[in-house]
Formats: C-alpha cells, structure tokens, sequence
C-alpha cells in the first residue's frame, strides 16, 4: 500500500517538526492582543470585547488529536476558502466576520506578517455547543453506524446502501462540540434539541441543509463532490443566530473528486481524509501525542487541499 512505502521511506524522518519558520506558522505568538484560546488549528487573541482575531495556523489534527508537526501553508488556504464561502452564504445566514482591518488592529510589521493571509476579525458570540454535521453521502461515522445500527444518528436509512453511496436526500447529524484533545460524538436530533432549544435547533438543522445543497450543487458543477460537511453556529448580541469559525473547508469537509466516485469504494480525497488514511497504517492508538507525518504526506496533502481550493474558488 502507497502508506506503508511512505512510512518505511521516512520512518526515521523528522520533517514535520513543529516549528514557525517563514513558510509555516505552527503556534501564533502576538503581544499585541491576549491570546485566550488554541483550538486544534486555530488560536484566538482578544479584541476589547466585541471582537476577537482569528488566526489559522497550519497545525494538523487528526482523531480530535492535535499532530506535532505542520502542513506549511495550510491555514492560509483554509482561510481563502472559509472566506469565499462565507461570501457565497451570506445570502442564507449572517455570519461572523467584521468590517475592522488586519493592518488597523496590528501596527507591528512582524506580527502583520504572521497573521496576514491567514486571519479573520470576527464579532464575539456566545458559541453553541453542537456541531451541525449534514451527510450527503455515506462515509466515515456515517457509515460505520449503518453498519451496525442501520441508521445514523437515529435516522434510519434503507437497506444495503453500499460505502461512500450518495443518499437520496441530505440527512442532519448532530454531534456534541468536543474541546481540545476530546472526541467529539455524534447525538440524536432530540438530544440536539434539549441542549440549544427546539427553535434553535431547529433553525440550525434547516440552514445547515439550504447551505449544504448550495454548495454541492456548486461544487458538481466544477467537478468536486463535497460528500458531508460540518458548521459551528452561534448568537450575537441580539440573540441573532450567525454561523462561525470555518466553513465548507477540507479541514471539516469530505471533498471527493467527481470522476473518480465509485459507489461502494473508498474514494480518493481532497481533504484530511488522506492524512487519517495515512495514519490508519500505523501502530497508534488515536491518543496525543500523535505521530509526526513524513514528508511525502505532508506535500500531497497540501496537494489535495489547494486543488480542492483553486477548482472551487476560480
């Protein structure tokens, strides 16, 4: 298998070695703004308090384990894309990003150039704890939960629908929003319902769907099947419901190329999936500290990702 001749060509390869050089930016250190959270990809400093900065580095987790190394360039692509979605959705649901200025809020040329490219300066919200997952095909959770239970998250599905086959109608699937280190999990509708409220979740799961379908239907036309997807919602200060954090990026999308779909086998990706792929191969029991990446990963999964990119943003 391509993986394990990877890995026995750089097993004793230290190429992915979690350091910021002018490539790659895998921990943000501003003194301009506190810094007051490092999620799995992204660190987020304080702006007074309406608004924080956003800064997408080029981490890489995996399993809901945060990987030692980096994928150079990386944060930069997941915030051109999550960009041009947010763009292309404002039309369906408000979103989180504010009309303030990188260079007006950092006035340091070195600290301009490590968020340049890869930031967003976004309206605190008070953040909801689920996240909105919408399948469109059936893979990953997905399908190993039809394979035991014949449903998924308590929808039940018809019978011997094959891996990675395209369902007829989009499905709703919630899970629980896991901190740093945490598996996030995968609940019923109902249980969605009684953490954020009927009408909330009810809101969410409508303009999760409107938005999935969109871009699906934008990306078939440009030759990507986008397979399942997951979004982060929120409230503003008048309780307004705004999506947040990324949208429709590799980083928390299936992005499949068209025409090599083949219903009933595992397709070939554009997005992390080749990176777990990878480390399926190896004897690691999915718990940090996670394993660093060989070189020949790292290059074709920053491969994948700008394809993905370019073929939806041009």
């Amino acid at each position: 298998m391509v993986f394990s001749l990877i890995y026995a060509a750089n097993s004793s390869s230290d190429n992915c070695k979690p350091l910021n050089t002018p490539d790659a930016l895998h921990t943000s250190s501003l003194q301009s703004f506190e810094k007051i959270y490092s999620g799995k990809v992204r660190d987020v400093y304080a702006v007074e308090d309406t608004h924080l900065l956003i800064i997408a580095t080029d981490r890489i987790s995996a399993f809901d384990v945060i990987l030692p190394g980096v994928i150079p360039g990386k944060g930069k692509l997941l915030t051109r894309l999550a960009l041009f979605w947010f763009e292309q959705m404002s039309s369906v649901v408000p979103n989180h990003l504010s009309d303030l200025k990188l260079e007006d809020l950092l006035t340091d040329a070195n600290e301009l150039a490590i968020a340049a490219g890869r930031s967003m300066i976004v309206k605190r919200l008070d953040a909801l704890p689920v996240e909105a997952v919408v399948r469109g095909y059936l893979i990953g959770s997905g399908w190993a939960d039809y394979q035991a239970t014949g449903s998924v998250c308590g929808i039940t599905l018809p019978d011997d629908l094959p891996l990675a086959g395209e369902l007829e109608t989009p499905i709703f699937t919630p899970a629980t929003k896991a901190a740093a280190g945490d598996h996030d999990e995968n609940i019923s509708y109902p249980e969605m319902q009684s953490l954020i409220g009927d009408s909330t979740a009810d809101a969410i799961r409508e303009i999760s769907l409107t938005i999935y379908r969109r871009a699906r239907d934008f990306a078939k036309e440009r030759n990507i099947i986008i397979a399942d997807t997951k979004f982060e919602f929120g409230l503003d200060e008048a309780g307004r419901l705004t999506l947040m954090d990324e949208i429709l990026t590799p980083d928390s999308s299936r992005f499949w190329p068209a025409d090599g779909w083949q219903p009933g086998e595992n397709p070939n990706s554009l997005d992390k999936q080749f990176v777990r792929d990878y480390l399926e191969t190896l004897d690691w029991n999915k718990t940090a500290p996670g394993p660093s990446l060989p070189q020949p990963v790292v290059d074709a999964t920053l491969t994948r990702y700008q394809q993905a990119i370019d073929t939806l943003t041009q």
